[in-house]
C-alpha cells in the first residue's frame, strides 16, 4: 500500500470513529425526548473500526448490547440505525429491535445479543455451518463480547467447542473494565481472560484497544491465520467504557481518577494527535471531518424522525417462520 493510500485509510478510520461517537452522543441526547434507553460504546470506537476493517463480505458477525459501533463500522447507515432505535419502519428490523437486538443480514451481522455471552454459543453454530459449506468459501465468524461475558460458563463451553471442532472463529473480547455496575477487578484476576483462553488451546493476543492501528493490525493477523488454518483465535482488546452501563447513568459508582486516566487515552484524541504529528492532518482538515460527521448525523436524525411508525396490524408479523 502506498503512503498516500495509507494516509487516506487512516483519515477514513478517524472519521469513522468520529461518526460512531457522534451517533451515540445523539442517542444520549434523544433520551431527553423520550427515546428508549441504550447502551453506548463511547470510548471503544477503535475496537469496532479496527476489527471491522480486517473483515470482508464473506464474514459473519455476532455481537453484544454495545453494538452501535460495530454496526456502523461494518457499513450500517446511521439513519436506519436511528430509525430502529426510535421504533420506525425504516429501521434495519422495521423498528422491532431497539438498540439491543439489531441484525442486518445484508451486512453479515447475524445477531446482537443482550443475553450476556449469548453471542458466544450462537457464533459456534454459525462457524460450524460455515465448515459444512454454508456461506461463501473462506468466510469466518467473529464473536464480539465483553469481560462480563468471559465470566459466564458459556464462554468456556464455546471456546472448548471451537478448538475441538476446529471452527473458523475469531473471539474478540472488548475488555472495557466494567461488567454493568461491577468492576472487572471484583470478578477476576488481572490477566484471567487471556489465561482462560490459552487454557483452552487458543492462540491469544492482548493489545491496546484504544489504538485503532494496533487493533486493525492484530485483527488482520488473526483473520489471515484463521482463513489459512480454519482454526479459532482470540484477541483481548483492553479499552474503557467512558459512559455508564445504560443511558441514563450518572456513573456515581466509577472511580473519578480511573475515569480521568482512561479519558486521557480517548481513542479519537489519540488518533487525531498521531495524524497531526505525522503531518497528514491539520486543523482545517479536522474541521472538515467534523463537519461531514455532523451533517451525516443531522441527516440520520431527520430520516429517522420522518420514518413512519409500524402499522398496528403488523404486530404479529415475523413471529413464526
Amino acid at each position: 500500500m502506498t503512503s498516500q493510500k495509507i494516509t487516506v485509510e487512516r483519515l477514513r478510520q478517524l472519521e469513522m470513529m468520529m461518526l460512531i461517537r457522534a451517533y451515540e452522543q445523539q442517542l444520549v441526547e434523544l433520551q431527553q425526548g423520550g427515546a428508549p434507553g441504550t447502551c453506548t460504546s463511547v470510548g471503544q470506537e477503535a475496537c469496532a473500526v479496527g476489527v471491522m476493517d480486517a473483515l470482508d463480505a464473506r464474514d459473519r458477525i455476532l455481537t453484544n448490547h454495545r453494538s452501535g459501533g460495530h454496526l456502523i463500522a461494518r457499513g450500517a447507515e446511521p439513519g436506519r440505525l436511528m430509525a430502529e432505535v426510535l421504533g420506525r419502519v425504516d429501521g434495519y428490523c422495521r423498528g422491532r429491535s431497539g438498540t439491543l437486538h439489531i441484525s442486518a443480514k445484508e451486512l453479515g451481522v447475524m445477531l446482537t445479543s443482550t443475553i450476556v455471552g449469548g453471542e458466544l454459543s450462537m457464533a459456534t453454530g454459525v462457524a460450524l455451518a460455515q465448515t459444512m459449506g454454508h456461506g461463501e468459501p473462506g468466510g469466518i465468524t467473529v464473536a464480539i463480547f465483553g469481560d462480563g461475558a468471559a465470566c459466564e460458563g458459556i464462554f468456556h463451553e464455546s471456546l472448548n467447542l471451537a478448538v475441538q471442532w476446529k471452527l473458523p472463529l475469531l473471539f474478540i473480547c472488548e475488555n472495557n473494565q466494567w461488567q454493568a455496575y461491577v468492576h472487572r477487578r471484583e470478578t477476576m484476576g488481572e490477566n484471567a481472560i487471556a489465561e482462560w483462553a490459552r487454557g483452552h488451546g487458543l492462540p491469544v493476543e492482548i493489545l491496546d484497544g484504544n489504538d485503532v492501528e494496533a487493533v486493525q493490525a492484530a485483527a488482520v493477523r488473526a483473520v489471515s491465520a484463521i482463513r489459512a488454518s480454519g482454526k479459532p483465535r482470540f484477541l483481548e482488546l483492553q479499552t474503557y467504557r467512558l459512559r455508564g452501563h445504560f443511558e441514563p447513568d450518572d456513573q456515581a459508582y466509577v472511580d473519578a481518577a480511573e475515569l480521568a486516566s482512561w479519558s486521557a487515552r480517548d481513542p479519537i484524541a489519540l488518533q487525531t494527535a498521531r495524524l497531526k504529528e505525522a503531518g497528514v492532518l491539520d486543523e482545517a482538515e479536522l474541521a472538515a471531518l467534523e463537519g461531514r460527521v455532523r451533517r451525516r448525523i443531522e441527516e440520520a436524525l431527520a430520516f429517522a424522525q420522518a420514518s413512519p411508525w409500524p402499522e398496528p396490524q403488523t404486530l404479529t408479523d415475523d413471529v413464526y417462520a
